[in-house]
């Protein structure tokens, strides 16, 4: 045997497949467990988006317990239960200790888990940190016991490995409860497990959140509203979105006779007209059977559905916040002067619905020297990673926000006492990763997301151009006020009256003064127009008004 064969022989005993929990047990990063920190706050943010969807899907409001007990030495015992449906019995082992399982995959409807890997992730990160297996219980309904599992996951096979099964009483009438104990390291700020349950109320109005932290400290995020959001319906795919390879597979797995069965009963909003106007353009007829259309006319089929013209997709597979309770949401979480929300009108990426919403909350406590904050969320769950990577931030920052009474560098965020709260709702969100931290730069997304931070904007405007304004007044009223007396004093001279007719004279002066309140800046305002009043902000902007002064200002807007 040749060296070079000896050598290729030995390297192909070497070779053995992966497997798909093996890969992610050594590439944790990808799931969201880069660190101590970061796994903490993934395992439980998987656990709650798992409870939220479940009780939406059931029509139950939610109460969501979420317990974090320190254990000492960066160990931390998580503890998640909710009231939702619960999980048959079957089903338990697969849910929390196999990856890529789930229900969520191939259905084209809004929902915060899509890929059937979080949960049964944290579940191999705990076992992998800690050694220990997670326990999971679970109830269907009044009169059913309640099963307790403990699992851990095969990382070589990924199947879930029974410790043990048991059942046991249960008070509540239905729900799921979690346990996981894993490494990590509990913090608080920007990233934390405190600002996820935080944010998650803010875009989750209809949802109870009972959190106690590892310092045993309870915090309570009562529901807003009783009413449920709108349930999402599941839609069939786009044609505008299918890329060649995922044509041929559905054309080899259809049930369908035709070629035009196939299009009208695979595809959403295909009719029969459709099929005619891209046969004809594909050069092939709507009866041939769908296994015997070779590659090159599968081709043809693809580059030909573009150009014929087919409605939007259905928006009943999402369900937005809606602007009302956007608003009240994140009126309850920051103390502000102004705010705006915005809902925009449904929009289609690669055949996939979508939906933008914003708010700003403009004023407050906000700091006035720094970075507008941005809250950035897919599917009503916060993305607090990778800001700087995800589309939301570059379509901020490709806005001019002069106009809007904030100032920017150029391809910055704004500065100001700012909070921009972007919101996407989607059958299938662009992730960048499989962590789910930023949404992909897709341009009809970017464009909507603009869309929307520019009529909010707007309304932003006709507020700060109000204040600058009421603010320049206030500076032109303090000069005059400070000359009156010597005004009345000329008067009083010039025309030979008494000393007693000045004061008189002061009185009438200050009576025309006030007459004119509101009238001593009569500059029109128009931000896509008015060259002229952005120098003038730049020149206001430079001076902080004082507290006094924003009082008189809204003691102004009342009158």
């Amino acid at each position: 045997m040749e060296p070079g064969q000896h050598k290729a022989h030995e390297m192909a005993t070497k070779q053995r497949d992966i497997g798909v929990a093996e890969f992610f047990a050594r590439n944790r990063h990808l799931l969201g467990f880069d660190n101590k920190r970061k796994a903490l706050l993934t395992t439980i943010k998987e656990a709650v988006d798992n409870s939220l969807d479940a009780c939406e899907e059931a029509g139950i409001l939610p109460e969501i317990n979420v317990e974090i007990i320190d254990m000492q030495n960066d160990r931390f015992r998580v503890i998640i239960e909710d009231n939702g449906p619960g999980i048959v019995k079957e089903q338990i082992p697969s849910i929390f200790a196999k990856l890529l399982y789930g229900s969520k995959f191939h259905s084209l409807k809004q929902s915060r888990g899509q890929q059937g890997i979080g949960i049964s992730a944290s579940v191999m990160y705990g076992q992998l940190t800690t050694g220990r297996a997670s326990k999971v219980m679970s109830k269907i309904g009044e009169g059913e016991p309640a099963h307790v599992y403990e699992l851990k996951i095969d990382t070589k096979t990924n199947k879930p490995e029974i410790i043990s099964d048991a059942t046991k009483e249960w008070s509540k009438p239905h729900g799921t409860k979690i346990q996981i104990d894993l490494e990590g390291l509990y913090q608080k700020g920007g990233q934390s497990v405190d600002e996820y349950l935080k944010e998650t109320a803010v875009v989750n109005p209809h949802v109870t959140i009972i959190y106690t932290n590892p310092k045993a400290e309870q915090l309570i995020f009562p529901r807003a509203t009783d009413v449920m959001p709108v349930k999402s319906e599941e839609i069939k795919p786009h044609p505008y979105g299918v890329e060649l390879g995922v044509f041929m597979k559905m054309l080899e797995v259809t049930p369908s006779k035709t070629f035009q069965q196939f299009m009208t009963t695979e595809f959403s909003k295909v009719s029969p007209k459709v099929v005619k106007e891209i046969c004809e353009i594909a050069r092939i007829l709507p009866n041939v059977k769908p296994k015997k259309i070779s590659h090159e006319e599968v081709e043809k089929i693809v580059k030909a559905i573009p150009e014929v013209k087919i409605h939007a997709p259905s928006t009943d597979c999402i369900s937005p916040i809606t602007a009302e309770l956007l608003e009240k949401g994140i009126k309850k979480e920051i103390n502000a002067e102004f705010y705006a929300s915005v809902s925009r009108s449904p929009a289609v990426y690669r055949g996939n619905p979508f939906q933008i919403e914003v708010a700003l909350a403009y004023g407050g406590d906000q700091p006035k020297d720094k970075q507008a904050r941005v809250m950035r969320f897919a599917n009503r769950v916060p993305l607090l990673f990778q800001q700087g990577a995800c589309g939301v931030t570059k379509a901020i920052q490709s806005i001019n926000w002069k106009p809007y009474g904030l100032n920017q560098s150029s391809g910055s965020l704004p500065v100001g006492p700012l909070t921009i709260l972007v919101h996407i709702s989607s059958v299938w969100v662009p992730f960048t990763s499989e962590s789910k931290e930023a949404i992909a730069h897709y341009p009809e997304i970017l464009a909507e997301i603009k869309l929307a931070l520019q009529e909010a904007g707007r309304s932003l405007a006709k507020y700060t151009a109000k204040k600058a304004k009421v603010k320049g007044e206030l500076k032109k009223r303090s000069f005059i006020q400070k000359y009156m007396p010597h005004v009345a004093t000329g008067l009083q001279e010039i025309l030979g009256l008494d000393k007693a007719d000045e004061e008189e004279i002061l009185r009438n002066l200050d009576i025309i003064l006030e007459a004119k309140r509101g009238k001593l800046d009569n500059m029109e305002f128009d931000p896509t127009k008015n060259e002229e009043y952005d120098e003038e902000w730049a020149k206001i902007g430079k001076e902080e008004s004082s507290d006094e002064e924003y009082g008189e200002e809204r003691e102004d807007d009342e009158e």
